[in-house]
């Protein structure tokens, strides 16, 4: 551990003990994030972080391992895990800690397998299966990976909260997911469980049924935790400072939650506690891999996709050389991609007219995408407003977090009343919508939702070159400025040795251009050729291309114009960034909960960073990030704790926003490699800060037939005033989605709800991406939240059926991989969707399977 990182311990040390005498709610579960071991002064705890994201990355890497055996590929090149994939297991780890924070979830002793729910707590684990076999089946990642976290929390709980561990259990208990297996009974309502406890490490305070295996004398129970449910007398506690039930008898209390006695009267079991914890996760893991296969598996955590390549086309009459400029870039990038196996990646179309708005054409095969791509039609309509944004709804539902999003079109839309909607799932997904426009002079910023270049039908095919730039693979962005000055305006970017093929893109009209390398020599861009860079110029769009080699250090970029210009740097690099913004909750569990939406301006709030695509014997530190205006201009410098990182240890960096501005900015962060040299990294998107919070409370399913409610809440944290709220859907399920128009006093909150009706044919593991927005009625003061909702049966049969070899024979050849498992006819159109064989994993073995409880038709994973 490094010196900085003692500094900041000891930083942290001074505000922690006065913060946990303020918090009297109960802390309950394993600690939800790293964070946690901080304001605990637990460092060496196992939190739902830790075990979540090293069981994700462990199955993956021994996926990939397993890919490329079974392929005969048997070098030893180092696996590189990227930002998409630390993304989604980000997702995964933000859900699971959703469950601590979430005032529906957090108090709740289903979710957590407190107070004795160990039935009802079941029969939710298994509806997270469901859930998450449904949705990855149905293609539906981000909602998998949502009830996925969900059910990862609840599964490790069982392990911490329950009397599994004093039980002398070795291993974990299979029951929980599969019905088949045998089932220990629970302690019954007026059944003593625990004997008094008077210090804050209680050993040997069960009571002796509940800590033998022998025979049939055994009783699971789990602690109840501060008044509610109300602890029956006798009963065990969750137990910690924190919980105010440990003062009723019996006294004490028996959770595993962390090392630190302070929260866990069971503290020296924390270790085997995490251990079954972590062999539990990992087993759901492998037993999803094994349930959609492999290729699906890693789809679900983004394993080594490139950027997908999604188009957003105006097919009305005017838009012949839009359409014909698109097909000629996809069929560019796809020739490129096919000289790279297994760099094909996702294809999504979205075509618009006046007033038709789809359908949504998805697909992994290029051929076919450039199938449907031949067949675009440029019909009718004419330069009117047409549907846009509707459409670009539509691509950010469909298009995985991070992607680029190019829209093609000739006319303003008409639906600018989803530009909140457009605007917040972007924000949501980190994704970028570029309008490459033609013609309308009318399009103005306040109807866009991201970089606008103005061109026309005679250059669009040369500036479409941008869709190649952008939608490359380990793309990342070194400079992201706008300016409006008539005066010169300078602007630095910083290149370090793992970048490659650096481009800058400046849309606008320059007057002026100058280019200075690190060695302060320079090209004026416009008026002549040099040795550092070639500039091409068409109408709306200039595009830059450093030669190589690249001078690593600090480059210098000046220009003038006669109005606004927009500045984009990018490289090839695979070492990126993730961040979100957190505060410290008050609640029931201590930790960095993260903010949905947009920060809170004028107060403070913790940024939380982590650094992707560093190699093993790679080390970088990062000692601060810096808030930039929209200018460019430095707003203000958060420092971090350094760390290092890399793939096989992604280790978070926090700073303190104190306070958050009260202006749109970006983030670069700062830093340098462990040669010294420093390292750069800046992200696109403008962090809007806000006045105005609004969480979603309720996340119910969705039944075909009957329809659903979902709770929110808008807290205002200035001074009276009206608001506005709008929801909106993609699949049209809402049964109101005209604006609301409330009044919400000063520092107060407001409650409301929405209702979706869900139609008697909707499909098992569609998603639907509700967005709501909040604005203030005499200022631009906005925020969001988006919340993913999964159509699930009425009647599920919610467990993971398990399979049994009735014969094996081992003559067999490698080849049997790809062999067939044939099992009984089904009983429900379920359990195709949920068939996991367990414990016959990647055995090259020929077998005849028969089902113990479920049967079906399927195949070994692919």
């Amino acid at each position: 551990m490094s010196q900085h990182r003692g500094i900041w311990r000891r930083q942290v040390h001074l505000f922690t003990l006065p913060y946990l005498l303020l918090l009297a709610s109960p802390c309950k579960g394993f600690l939800p994030d790293l964070w946690s071991r901080v304001l605990t002064l637990s460092w060496d705890s196992h939190t739902h972080q830790y075990i979540t994201e090293r069981a994700i990355l462990n199955v993956t890497l021994e996926t990939l391992r397993g890919l490329k055996k079974h392929h005969g590929n048997h070098d030893k090149e180092e696996i590189r895990l990227g930002r998409g994939f630390w993304r989604a297991v980000g997702d995964v780890v933000k859900s699971n800690a959703a469950m601590d924070f979430r005032s529906s979830t957090r108090s709740d002793p289903v979710y957590h397998f407190d107070s004795e729910h160990i039935e009802s707590a079941t029969v939710m684990l298994r509806r997270f299966w469901t859930h998450t076999v449904l949705s990855v089946r149905a293609k539906e990642y981000q909602s998998a990976r949502h009830s996925l976290g969900q059910l990862f929390h609840s599964l490790q709980d069982f392990y911490s909260h329950s009397n599994w561990v004093e039980m002398g259990q070795r291993s974990i208990y299979l029951h929980l997911l599969q019905p088949e297996e045998p089932a220990v009974p629970v302690a019954k309502e007026d059944t003593p469980t625990c004997m008094e406890c008077f210090s804050t490490t209680c050993r040997n305070n069960l009571l002796p049924r509940l800590k033998t295996t022998q025979g049939n004398s055994q009783l699971l129970t789990t602690g109840y935790f501060s008044t509610f449910p109300p602890k029956p007398q006798g009963k065990c506690s969750h137990g910690g400072i924190l919980d105010s039930s440990r003062f009723s008898g019996a006294k004490g209390g028996i959770n595993k939650d962390s090392t630190s006695p302070l929260f866990s009267p069971h503290h020296y079991l924390h270790l085997k506690a995490a251990t079954l914890a972590t062999e539990a996760t990992l087993t759901v893991l492998r037993d999803l891999r094994d349930s959609v296969g492999h290729r699906n598996f890693l789809k679900l955590f983004s394993v080594k996709q490139v950027p997908a390549l999604v188009f957003v086309m105006d097919t009305t009459g005017s838009m012949f050389e839009e359409i014909h400029a698109a097909r000629l870039r996809a069929q560019s990038i796809i020739q490129s991609r096919a000289n790279s196996p297994g760099q094909l990646g996702t294809f999504v179309l979205v075509p618009f007219h006046d007033p038709g708005v789809g359908p949504v054409f998805e697909t992994d095969d290029p051929g076919q995408f450039m199938q449907h791509m031949e067949g675009l039609m440029a019909l009718g309509g004419g330069d009117e407003p047409e549907m846009c944004l509707s459409a670009i709804q539509l691509a950010l539902t469909h298009s995985p977090p991070l992607s680029e999003i190019f829209v093609f079109t000739d006319a303003s839309p008409k639906d600018a009343h989803l530009f909140g909607v457009v605007k917040a799932l972007s924000l949501e997904k980190q994704s970028k919508v570029t309008f490459l426009l033609t013609e309308d002079p009318n399009y103005t910023k306040e109807s866009r939702g991201g970089l606008t270049i103005f061109t026309t039908n005679s250059d669009i095919h040369r500036v479409s070159t941008i869709v190649e730039d952008n939608t490359a693979a380990d793309k990342v962005t070194l400079l992201h400025v706008e300016s409006h000055k008539d005066l010169m305006s300078v602007h630095t970017f910083r290149v370090d040795s793992s970048v490659k093929n650096v481009t800058l893109h400046v849309s606008g009209t320059m007057t002026e251009c100058i280019l200075t390398s690190p060695s302060d020599q320079s090209q004026s861009l416009l008026n002549e050729e040099g040795p550092l860079a070639v500039l091409q110029q068409f109408q709306g769009l200039y595009r830059v291309n450093l030669f190589p080699p690249l001078q690593p250090g600090q480059w210098k970029l000046q220009a003038k114009s006669d109005g606004h210009l927009t500045f984009n740097v990018i490289g090839d690099s695979g070492v990126d960034f993730l961040y979100y913004f957190a505060i410290i909750t008050n609640e029931t569990h201590p930790g960095l909960a993260r903010v949905d939406g947009n920060p809170t301006a004028g107060v403070p709030a913790f940024l939380v960073v982590a650094v992707t695509g560093l190699g093993s014997d790679e080390e970088a530190f990062f000692s601060h990030a810096t808030l930039l205006g929209a200018e460019g201009e430095s707003l203000q410098q958060v420092k971090l704790n350094s760390s290092s990182s890399s793939i096989y240890s992604l280790e978070e960096l926090v700073g303190l926003v104190d306070p958050f501005p009260r202006v749109p900015f970006c983030i670069r962060l700062s830093g340098e490699d462990s040669r010294g040299n420093k390292l750069e990294r800046v992200s696109t998107e403008m962090v809007e800060p806000t006045h105005i919070q609004i969480q979603v409370l309720s996340l119910p399913d969705l039944v075909p037939g009957q329809s659903a409610v979902v709770n929110f809440e808008i807290q205002n944290h200035g001074a009276a005033r009206n608001f506005s709220w709008t929801a909106d859907d993609d699949c049209g399920y809402l049964l109101m989605t005209e604006p609301h128009s409330f009044l919400v006093a000063e520092q107060r909150s407001f409650r409301d709800q929405v209702y979706l009706q869900t139609p008697a044919t909707a499909q098992a593991g569609v998603t639907v991406t509700l967005t709501l927005t909040v604005n203030d009625l005499h200022s631009a003061d906005s925020n969001y939240a988006v919340a993913y909702l999964t159509v699930v049966p009425q009647d599920s049969d919610t467990s993971p059926p398990s399979c049994s070899a009735a014969r094996v024979q081992s003559n067999c050849s490698a080849i049997c991989n790809a062999t067939s498992w044939i099992t009984q006819p089904q009983r429900t159109a379920l359990e195709s969707l949920a068939l996991s064989c367990n414990r016959h994993r990647g055995i090259n073995q020929q077998m005849e399977t028969t089902t113990t409880t479920k049967s079906n038709t399927t195949t070994r994973p692919d």
